[in-house]
């Protein structure tokens, strides 16, 4: 089967033209009615009550447009162009617009309620001079977010996810005809991207694990390389929906937590690694700071101690220096020994 490609309908915007001449005719068709009637002419008596049954017709053929709106329309099932951009159109009156996402309401940016109140003058304007909202495809950027996902990362571990995809149609024909429904094919290849690109990824930095597929090891993590993960999963987003004539603008992650089942585990791991980067830290600076104790009381020669009190002093300041409570010295007003 031939791909349909784009084709844009220029110069159509005589809307009000069209509107005037009808609106002329028919009150015309009504004036040579009544003079018909009066003189008794046959055939100008049908002609007007002929106009007067089909004058109508031209009045479907009326659409208005706001700016960043398009309409695919096809006559007996062929595709015949795409009208673009604000202004009063005037088409075929039997051509059809085609919208397959028209009722399907996504979490995102432009999907309105169906029966959102509007009053009843702008509700007769749409029936006489417009397509119905929910007809027209919006070419405006819009922000699908999609429900979070739970995903195991390459670890194994469960973690919950969320993006925002923003984006937008940048080929009409496309998005009506190559697929079923170009929204709903757009939110299935999001959840099938991210849970593609998560599963490269640990939720923190692990050893010996190779994010870039490159066979080298590297720091790669969902949480401190977010940026790099959202433009590999709009990437993938991408190379997905090209067929379906979308643009991924940008892609953003808006959540992201381990799963609840281990999420007081995971937390309890991460205190204790701090924990233990933090004692580190303290032992080193403290054993630092009783070598230098040793070899300035050595220098300024003010007291000779043997190597018993040597390790005693060692094992005081140890445990003044790694305490978790201040100390509380006990003072010898005795001798030395």
């Amino acid at each position: 089967m031939a791909e349909v490609k784009e084709k844009t309908l220029e110069n159509r915007k005589h809307g009000m033209a069209a509107l005037v001449l009808t609106t002329i005719l028919y009150i015309a068709a009504i004036a040579l009615l009544i003079f018909a009637g009066i003189k008794k002419i046959p055939v100008l008596l049908f002609v007007s009550i002929f106009w007067l049954c089909i004058g109508w017709i031209p009045y479907c053929g009326l659409r208005v447009l706001n700016p960043q709106e398009a309409l695919v329309l096809t006559l007996f099932g062929k595709y015949i162009g795409t009208i673009r951009g604000g202004g009063f159109f005037f088409i075929n009156p039997f051509c059809r617009a085609v919208n397959p996402a028209a009722d399907t309401r996504l979490n995102q940016s432009g999907d309105v309620s169906a029966s959102e109140p509007q009053s009843l003058a702008a509700a007769v304007s749409d029936q006489i001079i417009s397509m119905p909202k929910s007809k027209k495809m919006s070419l405006k950027i819009m922000t699908l977010n999609n429900s979070r996902q739970k995903v195991n990362d390459c670890l194994g571990n469960p973690v919950e996810i969320g993006i925002a995809v923003t984006w937008k149609v940048v080929d009409t024909a496309k998005a009506a005809f190559n697929v079923d429904n170009y929204k709903e094919f757009l939110s299935l290849q999001c959840d099938s991207a991210l849970r593609n690109i998560v599963r490269v990824y640990p939720y923190d930095v692990a050893k010996n694990v190779d994010t870039t597929g490159d066979g080298v090891a590297d720091e790669g993590s969902l949480r401190g390389s977010s940026e790099v993960v959202a433009n590999r999963i709009k990437e993938e987003i991408q190379t997905k929906v090209l067929e379906a004539g979308i643009e991924i603008v940008e892609a953003r992650i808006t959540y992201l937590a381990y799963a609840t089942e281990i999420a007081a585990v995971m937390l309890q791991r991460q205190q204790a690694s701090a924990i233990i980067d933090a004692r580190k830290m303290i032992v080193d600076g403290a054993v630092g700071m009783v070598e230098m104790a040793l070899e300035r009381l050595n220098e300024s020669g003010a007291v000779v101690l043997d190597e018993e009190r040597k390790a005693a002093m060692v094992s005081n300041l140890l445990v003044v220096l790694c305490g978790n409570h201040d100390a509380q010295p006990v003072v010898n007003s005795g001798s030395l020994y």
